[in-house]
Parts: structure tokens; C-alpha cells; sequence
């Protein structure tokens, strides 16, 4: 046998094995499907409206003018409605304000113990059949943990392995479907997700203009789903995931400090949403979906991409080939993107080229819940699904951003028609919705 046959020899034996490695690899991985999830609706008694949030902050007795004229300026283009929720923190005397700990746990067990029970309930999923708990509150982390909190609560097996995510920002929840999927691919089991956030705790009690806006659009949310890669669950599942993607950016000074906890002048402590925070966002997306485009778009719309940009190059003009996109409503029947605030929704939108009806449903959930955090891109989805929208075999797209700063975005493609469950958040008032939120006062 010569050298050149048996350098033939060699690379069929490599490409051969390659194969065979490759299969054997996604027969172990095994597919994970969402079985259920559910968001949590706070009582009609935490309704809270743009005038009561304003006064709120004005019985403090601590905003001067200056503040107070920036915070109605605020609330004005928010694209918050009347029907978002506070929570019972800020709803007891002034006098107790200064007592925290109890309201942040009461918070917590209100949007967790909720949701969790209703969730396990209509998915007919006994609490000993869980196998993996993650618990995300990127504000709040108490001892014993959240995760704890909710073991002690609904008596999971004591074989059951926790955690909890602190610090993860409002790509929180997409980032814990990420990590559950990554264990459940290797071994069949449920995963019991919930992530919440403490809002009334973290109630900014100051003056500066870049913390005073945490309290203008953050609201009370909870979310909680069951992922599984028992296969005897598929008839039962409503999605399928098909990939997670993650890009993180902290590694950048300005990307870092975007959006950052941090005492003010006067060693008051809040969440600070710095100025560079849209232009962040904007080059997080970009570098996101360079990295996801080729994994989900089809070839057509590739090849169309890369000749408007080798086009715009060989015009020399610069500027238009920094501005080109691709079409992701290509890849994608429905687009779940994290609606932080008005300006984030106005900025993806500009930056993909969206039309009004894919920015619908972020727009309706801001006006809705306002700014519920890791829970937002879930209250988006059941706003699909009470709208009756989702069709077997549609692909979803899930897209969030965080603090630190970063982006993740998890796929499903839909296993059924969707339907309106009855503890959707949206089951009272979906008929009113689209509504027009160009402004919510003068």
C-alpha cells in the first residue's frame, strides 16, 4: 500500500469515527420540552397606577422639585398602563419602611408559592418526580435561600438538587432555561424553574435621576416552568427547545456599569440605569445575533444578508454596511424580546427592523406588568398563547438582556396549537389589548 492510500485509509477511518462520535453524542443528548409554566397575577389589591406609583415616592418626603418633575417626565413615556402591581412593601406606614427583610420574603412567597403550586397542579407533576430546582431573584438573597424556601414549602425528594442565581440581571430567566437544559440533556428528570424578583426592597429612597428610574418602570412578577426530557412526556409538552445562545460583554468598563447596584452620593442604595445602557444594549444585540444568525437562519436569507452588506462595501459606504441586519423574522414565527422599558423596545426595534406587529407583544406586556424583570419574556409568551397564536410546529424566540452586561436567547419550536391555560395572566383582560401606548399622561 503506497503513502498516498494510506494517508486515504487514515481519513476515511477519521471521518468515519467523526460520524459515528457525532451520532452517538446526540443519541445521549436527550431532547428537553417545556411541559408548563405559569405567571404570577397579584391580587387586584396591589394594583398600582401611575398617580398612586407618583405618590408613593412623594410621601417619602425626600424628592426635591427636580426629582419629582423627572419622575412625572418618566412615568409619561414609560409604556406603563394602570394595572401594573407594587408590592406590599411599599403599600405599609412610612414608619415601617425601614423594616425589610419580612416584606422581601412575603414578596417572594407570594409570586413563588404561587405560581409553583398552580404550575405542578395543572401539569400533574407530583413534587417527589422533581429532580433539579433553580430559583433566580437577582436582588434578594437571603439565608436559607429561595431554593430552600421552596423545598421546605412543597416537601421535594431529598435527592432534589438546588440553585440559586443572584445578580443575573433580567436575563435571568432565560439564562436558568440554559443551565437546567444543559443537565436534563444527559439524564431523563424534571427541572422546576422559578425566577422573581424583589422590587419593593430595593425601592430607591434618593435623588439620583439614574437610580429614580428603577422605580418608575420596575413592577411585581414571578414566573415558574417545568422542563423535562422524559420522553413519555412529549404528547403532554407544549415546546421543544431547540437551542440556547449566550453572549456576554463584561469584559467591557461601560458594558459592565450599564445598568449597576450601587450606593448614590448620599450612601443611598440602587440599581443605577446609566445613560450608555441603550447604546450597550444596541452592541450586545449585534455581537448576540452574529453569533445566533448562523444557527438559525435559513440559507436564502444568509446569502441575501451577506450580499447587502458586500454590496454596501463595495459602495464604500460604511455606514450603511454597520446598519445591515438579517431578516430574523425568517427563522421565527413569534419573538419574545425582554421589554426593559419603552426605549429598549423603540431601540431593538429600530436596530432589527421590526415592524409594529413583532413589537406588539413587548409593548402590550411593558403596559400591562411593567418591567417585571427575568419574568418578563414569559408573560410575553402567554400573551401569544392567550391571543391564540402559536401553531404546531411554529419556532419561538426568546430574547434577554442582563446586567454584567449580556444577552441569551433560548428556542422552542411549538409540539401543539397553543390555548389560553386557565391561569393565564392574561385571561381577564387580553380583549382589551392591543391598546394604543404612544403616551400615558401629559
Amino acid at each position: 500500500m503506497t503513502d498516498f492510500q494510506l494517508l486515504g485509509v487514515t481519513l476515511s477511518v477519521l471521518l468515519l469515527s467523526t460520524v459515528v462520535l457525532h451520532l452517538l453524542w446526540r443519541r445521549r443528548r436527550l431532547p428537553v420540552m417545556l411541559l408548563g409554566y405559569s405567571c404570577h397575577l397579584p391580587d387586584s389589591d396591589r394594583r398600582c397606577t401611575l398617580d398612586l406609583c407618583e405618590y408613593l415616592g412623594l410621601r417619602m418626603n425626600i424628592y426635591d422639585l427636580q426629582a419629582r418633575e423627572f419622575m412625572h417626565l418618566i412615568y409619561s413615556k414609560s409604556g406603563l398602563g394602570e394595572e401594573t402591581y407594587m408590592p406590599p412593601y411599599l403599600m405599609q406606614p412610612v414608619e415601617r419602611l425601614s423594616v425589610k427583610h419580612p416584606p422581601a420574603i412575603q414578596e417572594a412567597e407570594e409570586g413563588i408559592f404561587t405560581t409553583v403550586s398552580t404550575l405542578l397542579c395543572k401539569t400533574d407533576v407530583a413534587p417527589q418526580d422533581i429532580s433539579l430546582v433553580v430559583v433566580a431573584c437577582s436582588l434578594f438573597s437571603p439565608s436559607p435561600s429561595l431554593s430552600a424556601l421552596l423545598i421546605k414549602q412543597f416537601g421535594f425528594n431529598e435527592s432534589v438538587k438546588t440553585y440559586t442565581f443572584s445578580g443575573m440581571g433580567c436575563s435571568a430567566g432565560t439564562m436558568c432555561v440554559d443551565f437546567a437544559a444543559r443537565l436534563l440533556r444527559h439524564q431523563p428528570g424534571y427541572a422546576l424553574i422559578v425566577v422573581t424578583e424583589s422590587t419593593g426592597v430595593n425601592w430607591y429612597f434618593g435623588n439620583n435621576r439614574h437610580m429614580l428610574v428603577t422605580n418608575c418602570i420596575f413592577r411585581v412578577g414571578s414566573a415558574a416552568l417545568i422542563l423535562t426530557s422524559d420522553q413519555t412526556q412529549r404528547p403532554k409538552a407544549k415546546m421543544e427547545l431547540v437551542l440556547t445562545q449566550r453572549t456576554h460583554l463584561g469584559a467591557d468598563d461601560s458594558a459592565y456599569g450599564a445598568a449597576i447596584q450601587m450606593d448614590d452620593e448620599d450612601g443611598m442604595v440602587g440599581v443605577a440605569l446609566t445613560k450608555d445602557l441603550i447604546r450597550v444594549a444596541g452592541t450586545s444585540l449585534r455581537r448576540h445575533i452574529s453569533t445566533l444568525a448562523p444557527h438559525v437562519l435559513p440559507l436564502s436569507e444568509m446569502v441575501r444578508y451577506a450580499y447587502r452588506v458586500g454590496k454596501s462595501y463595495l459602495s464604500r459606504d460604511k455606514k450603511a454596511a454597520s446598519v445591515q441586519v438579517p431578516d430574523f423574522t425568517k427563522a421565527f414565527e413569534h419573538i419574545c424580546f425582554h421589554a426593559g422599558g419603552k426605549a429598549v423596545i423603540d431601540s431593538v426595534g429600530k436596530l432589527m427592523k421590526f415592524d409594529p406587529g413583532v413589537l406588539e407583544p413587548a409593548r402590550m406586556t411593558l403596559h400591562r406588568f411593567g418591567n417585571t424583570s427575568s419574568s418578563l419574556v414569559f408573560y410575553e409568551l402567554a400573551y401569544f398563547e392567550a391571543k391564540g397564536r402559536i401553531k404546531k410546529g411554529d419556532r419561538i424566540w426568546m430574547l434577554a438582556f442582563g446586567t454584567g452586561f449580556k444577552a441569551c436567547s433560548v428556542v422552542w419550536r411549538a409540539l401543539k396549537d397553543s390555548s389560553m391555560d386557565p391561569d393565564n395572566p392574561w385571561v381577564n383582560c387580553i380583549h382589551r389589548y392591543p391598546v394604543s401606548v404612544a403616551s400615558n399622561r401629559s
